[in-house]
């Protein structure tokens, strides 16, 4: 019996401790006769020493019994009452990106869960030895010092885009927790930003192939919604409630990404930050990826080439679909002017200061209820079109969430249960907008092209020596395609015409079912 990963990329996956890979294979250490969890906090054994499996029960008739530091009880997918260390990072990893601030957001995120809120608190002080609240109060704190030190923003405005209620409230947080008061903080001579905007950094572990990034994105901006320009990345926003702007440059010798931000996107910060994070693959380790790819002599120049190459991740999920869903079967270029089409045709028109930005990322609501025949004037092909009508419905109803976190395999099913969205499409997806680190997009036709136009099932098993970091490697083919020279496909966003005809005898027949 064997893992979903080889041996040597669960081993790759052990010593990250990326949490995604929790719950997907354990490691049995023949030098304790102890099995462990892939985020086990231990020091990481000698690879001669270990021995991976797929479930705790194969394990443990090997011989090994259970970590009491990681618990492998406790591993996602082990058993419904045994599910708080996932609970309690799901948690974190909302206050983190700032979709939990407050009782009701603890409520809400309990009910998704199937908890009551008292026992998610009892969770989360069991798993990590804090409150909910208390979580929060430190995500708020480290925010407002970096607000404090790097931009001239009124402590006030400071205090209420960390979360806290009012300026007494933050005032006393501070002096109890650092034993000063803010002010202390302020540095002075910190550059004055655009006006009305303010700029933080976030950091990154070196090295990063910032300008393949950025060609990547450029190649496949939303006209009026992103623009790349001047060795920036530009979008609108529409968070929360608020709309603004934001801009992304590199600062390479800080090892950090610069961001600049409209004040009106202040109060939604903390969710603003995650979502950049994740678009720029910003807690990746380039140096676990490269050694472990370089291993196979096909990728291995690419990555001598490029080093610190990032996946691009999704600032939006429903956004992230529709782009994968109109790249079917075309190429980057024709996807683009659709995506622009679409974005001028549904999305809200908005006003900022930045040449080329126009309009907010269409929402679903305005898809779902604009009909079939709307989204095909524009050049959209019917299957397309009713594709996207169908995902806008299924967003809408509740049924479908893309986002970082969620369970690669139940979101993909879900996808591929939606007319119009097959293999190839849902495999994209899951590699940007839920960033899941070991997804391949099976039949890429620029991936069979640069292995030397195999076929999709060679790809597939030739793939399986990349793992836990395919998703990588893709964008290591995807540059090797590029570089061959001749026509570039979709990304390169395409799927092979056999699988877009299979997709496309999954939708109704006629368009009035739109």
């Amino acid at each position: 019996m064997t893992t979903p990963l080889n041996d040597d990329g669960a081993y790759d996956a052990l010593r990250s401790k990326d949490a995604r890979f929790d719950g997907v294979f354990f490691a049995g250490i023949t030098s304790t006769g102890i099995y462990c969890r892939p985020v086990c906090p231990a020091r990481t054994p000698k690879r001669a020493n270990c021995r991976f499996f797929p479930h705790a029960a194969a394990a443990e008739a090997a011989g090994f019994r259970p970590c009491l530091r990681c618990r492998p009880e406790l591993a996602p997918g082990s058993a419904p009452v045994d599910r708080a260390q996932r609970i309690a990072h799901l948690l974190v990893a909302r206050i983190h990106e700032g979709a939990l601030e407050e009782e009701v957001g603890l409520e809400e995120t309990a009910r998704h869960l199937g908890l009551s809120s008292r026992q998610l608190r009892r969770v989360v002080r069991q798993e990590l030895g804090v409150t909910p609240m208390g979580l929060i109060q430190t995500r708020r704190l480290l925010l407002a010092k970096q607000l404090l030190t790097e931009t001239s923003l009124p402590v006030i405005d400071i205090a209420f885009a960390s979360g806290f209620g009012s300026l007494r409230r933050f005032n006393d947080a501070f002096l109890s927790r650092y034993r000063m008061p803010p002010t202390r903080l302020r540095r002075e001579g910190v550059p004055q930003g655009a006006a009305g905007a303010s700029t933080l950094r976030l950091g990154y572990r070196p090295p990063f192939a910032w300008e393949a990034l950025l060609a990547f994105l450029a190649a496949r901006s939303m006209k009026g919604v992103e623009v790349v320009a001047g060795g920036e990345y530009a979008r609108t926003v529409a968070l929360g409630g608020q709309v603004g702007w934001i801009r992304v440059g590199h600062e390479p010798r800080k090892h950090c990404l610069r961001v600049t931000f409209s004040h009106s996107l202040a109060p939604v910060l903390p969710a603003l930050l995650g979502r950049l994070r994740q678009l720029f693959d910003l807690a990746a380790r380039p140096d676990l990826v490269a050694e472990h790819l370089a291993r196979d002599e096909r990728l291995r120049p690419s990555v001598e080439a490029y080093p610190g190459l990032r996946v691009p991740g999704a600032f939006e999920g429903f956004e992230m679909a529709v782009r994968a869903i109109l790249g079917q079967q075309i190429t980057v270029k024709a996807a683009t002017t659709l995506a622009g089409r679409f974005a001028e045709a549904f999305g809200e028109r908005v006003e900022v200061p930045v040449a080329g930005l126009t309009h907010l990322t269409p929402r679903p609501e305005v898809v779902a209820a604009a009909g079939g025949d709307a989204v095909a004037s524009l050049g959209i092909v019917s299957a397309r079109a009713r594709a996207l009508g169908e995902l806008a419905r299924a967003w809408v109803a509740g049924g479908l969430r893309l986002e970082p976190g969620l369970p690669p395999e139940e979101v993909r099913a879900r996808l591929v249960a939606l007319p119009g969205v097959g293999e190839w499409t849902a495999g994209y997806i899951a590699m940007r907008a839920l960033r899941w680190p070991d997804a391949f997009p099976t039949g890429d036709v620029a991936v069979l092209k640069a292995l030397g136009r195999v076929s999709a099932r060679e790809a597939e098993e030739l793939s399986r020596g990349w793992a836990p970091w395919r998703a990588y490697a893709v964008l290591h083919l995807w540059k090797m395609a590029e570089n061959q020279g001749g026509k570039k496909t979709a990304a390169l966003e395409e799927t092979p015409k056999a699988a877009v005809e299979r997709d496309e005898k999954k939708l109704p027949g006629s368009t009035s079912s739109f």
